[in-house]
């Protein structure tokens, strides 16, 4: 792969093409925040030896601005950032399915990375790749509209309006949801995170439970949508609370992961 610094060029994108950052900006340094807070100390200065001083959130978004990048190396990435299966299926049936599927995928992929940076082999730059990529994931893991269905691009085709703005589901939740609080990313992770007990309530569990949530949310987002896509307040108030629980354990949950990897 290139040198990661080609991808800081692409911050001047930002502001365009949303739907194709899971959980938006925001919410991927949200979860980032989170995640930070629950380290231990040894996986703390492990990935200091990565990225030195800078905040882990400041290189959430990385995987996502990469995109764009002319090596087909990196653009073979495009892949990792979701899953697709069918539909409103038991666990044992999604569990299967996402054995099944194709190895370009964020499942796939997410396992394929762990198990590399487990290791601690390779050029400092590409160790550095690894760890970006395992933070961004592992939160696309945690937003529903990444682990959905193909035939609609995970509800990139699903049009709807926000508060009279046209759009579709997946921007919806990507980051109107988020925007929508005005928090920034700190004061979302300390509203979120604040009860102790966080770190052993919602680690106990394995990737395929993660995703199988996201799963079981998905199905209900793309139910109510087909009642209704006209989305405003009642909209915020059916979930609200389910996206905010999403942040708050994919925090838990990346730091989980930190831990054992860089621990």
């Amino acid at each position: 792969m290139n040198n990661f610094v080609k991808g800081l060029f692409l911050l001047v994108f930002m502001g365009t093409a949303q739907t194709v950052f899971g959980w938006g900006m925001t919410g991927h340094r949200v979860i980032s925040e989170i995640a930070e807070a629950h380290l231990t100390k040894k996986a703390k200065k492990n990935i200091q030896q990565l990225i030195g001083n800078q905040k882990i959130a400041y290189w959430s978004n990385w995987a996502d601005f990469i995109k764009s990048d002319t090596d087909p190396e990196l653009q073979k990435t495009g892949s990792w950032h979701f899953v697709n299966t069918t539909g409103n299926l038991s666990y044992t049936d999604f569990v299967e399915e996402l054995k099944q599927s194709p190895e370009n995928n964020l499942y796939k992929a997410y396992a394929a990375l762990r198990d590399e940076a487990k290791q601690r082999k390779g050029t400092l730059e590409q160790r550095q790749q690894q760890f970006y990529f395992i933070v961004h994931l592992l939160a696309d893991a945690h937003q529903p509209m990444h682990v959905s269905r193909a035939e609609d691009l995970g509800g990139n085709k699903i049009d709807v309006t926000f508060f009279g703005r046209k759009g579709n589901i997946h921007r919806v939740w990507d980051s109107d949801l988020i925007d929508n609080e005005k928090y920034s990313y700190t004061e979302y992770a300390r509203v979120l995170d604040f009860e102790k007990g966080n770190y052993e309530k919602y680690s106990q569990s394995t990737m395929e439970d993660w995703l199988y949530e996201s799963h079981q949310l998905a199905n209900e987002i793309y139910a109510d949508v087909a009642k209704d896509n006209n989305l405003s307040y009642t909209y915020i108030y059916k979930f609200k609370y389910p996206m905010e629980m999403c942040l708050l354990k994919a925090g838990i949950r990346l730091a989980k992961e930190l831990n054992e990897i860089y621990g």
